[in-house]
């Protein structure tokens, strides 16, 4: 765990809630001219703090209507059996996000769909298929309530 002074923390915060600042624009708002802005933007991703900057797509805007989230048990819990449904998560572009959980269920995953139709295709054609899948159990959303935000920083 890196300790992160305020500069660190409000750096992290104002790229959170926008990626596409300048360097001069962050060096602004976090008071700092912009070389040494700069070099703490770099140490926060050499030290994997940063990890990558990405676009949001409103999923609706491009067709993608339906979310699930999708609650997974295994049948087995074996090394192999693990590490062979982790690799099939990583490999659907439907699960847009996947989670190793503790509890009664083994997985939560995310999965984003153009309809009710194509979601039973997907659990058909692609979660079934999954090796060691004990059951599957759905939920679906009417909305977000609260979208990604930024995380609170201890």
């Amino acid at each position: 765990m890196t300790t992160l002074d305020a500069i660190d923390q409000h750096i992290l915060l104002e790229l959170q809630l926008d990626g596409r600042l300048t360097n001069q624009e962050l060096a602004d708002r976090v008071g700092l001219s912009p070389s040494p802005c700069l070099r703490r933007v770099r140490a926060l991703e050499q030290a994997g703090i940063i990890t990558g900057y990405r676009a949001v797509v409103a999923p609706e805007s491009v067709g993608l209507a339906i979310t699930a989230f999708v609650r997974l048990t295994l049948s087995s819990h074996t090394a192999e059996v693990v590490d062979a449904v982790e690799q099939e998560l990583r490999e659907v572009p439907e699960i847009t996000e996947a989670y190793l959980l503790a509890g009664d269920q083994d997985y939560l995953v995310k999965v984003v769909v153009e309809s009710f139709a194509a979601y039973e295709q997907f659990l058909r054609d692609r979660l079934r298929g999954i090796p060691s899948l004990a059951s599957i159990e759905t939920t679906f959303a009417f909305g977000t309530t609260k979208p990604v935000s930024p995380l609170a920083l201890p």
